[in-house]
């Protein structure tokens, strides 16, 4: 994959969509190997580039405001997105399924993909500054609960996310599918210091509330909020969960209470119920 990206001079058209025959074609380079994770997420964030993959997620990045650098689709969804095509200053490959299947390493069910350039990332600062009900998730890699974490988040009542250092890409194809788009409705930062953005975090008046299945943790049930109040939900990371130095800088460890012997959530459905209860009603 080059840094450089070719685009094609002027809107792209319905009737002026470039037919494609081979994977290795460099035009279709920001395509390439989109299963290889280790590949993709060391390349993509340098670059300023991600992948939206669905007409609905394509349609969401480009309400969010982000710029399309390209599209590549089947023939058949030429038709089907004329509109979304016609209105958007971007190059429009089409491509045969079998060569989509050999560029990307997957079978493209949903007929469409995009490159899109990254927006400049948020402070935390900027994130927080408006917020009542935030998100703190700390070593979050797995791109799929990260993504229905979000889509949680958007759904629920949470007005911000802030990840720490080593949680993975919120961009990543994988996160923004499962998400189905939200996370470019959901303002979030990468946190320069962890935990110690725990600490920053008390001192603008959140109070971090840190999810654990420790039996001597508040039932979550029996706890309560008023909806102006600056609250922090602290999900830790699959498995082990929170480190002991988060859950030191937490003011209250709370427990979802469990049936039939079953000692945890997955962290998204966990996420989901905590959301739930602490989240901001929509009036």
């Amino acid at each position: 994959m080059g840094e450089d990206h070719p685009r094609a001079a002027g809107p792209a058209r319905l009737s002026s969509a470039v037919e494609v025959a081979t994977a290795d074609d460099e035009r279709l380079a920001d395509y390439r190997a989109l299963t290889d994770v280790a590949l993709r997420t060391t390349w993509e964030p340098p670059h300023g580039v991600f992948i939206a993959e669905s007409e609905l997620v394509i349609r969401r990045a480009l309400g969010a405001g982000y710029s399309p650098r390209s599209m590549v689709m089947a023939p058949e969804w030429l038709e089907r997105m004329s509109g979304l095509i016609d209105a958007v200053d971007a190059p429009v490959y089409a491509a045969p399924y079998s060569v989509l299947r050999e560029l990307t390493g997957f079978n493209v069910h949903r007929g469409a993909l995009a490159s899109f350039g990254r927006k400049p990332l948020l402070s935390v600062d900027e994130v927080v500054a408006a917020a009542r009900r935030i998100v703190l998730l700390e070593d979050m890699v797995s791109h799929t609960n990260l993504g229905a974490v979000f889509r949680c988040a958007a759904a629920l009542g949470m007005d911000a996310v802030v990840l720490s250092p080593s949680c993975a890409d919120p961009l990543y194809r994988r996160s923004v599918r499962v998400s189905m788009g939200e996370v470019f409705a959901v303002p979030y930062a990468r946190a320069a210091a962890w935990p110690a953005a725990l600490d920053d975090l008390r001192d603008r008046g959140f109070s971090v509330v840190a999810l654990t299945p420790a039996d001597d943790a508040v039932a979550l049930d029996a706890t309560s909020y008023d909806d102006d109040a600056r609250l922090a939900v602290l999900l830790g990371t699959e498995g082990p969960g929170l480190s002991r130095a988060a859950l030191a800088r937490s003011d209250v460890r709370v427990r979802i209470p469990m049936a039939a012997g079953v000692d945890s959530l997955n962290v998204a459905a966990a996420a989901a119920v905590t959301f739930w209860v602490l989240g901001r009603r929509p009036r």
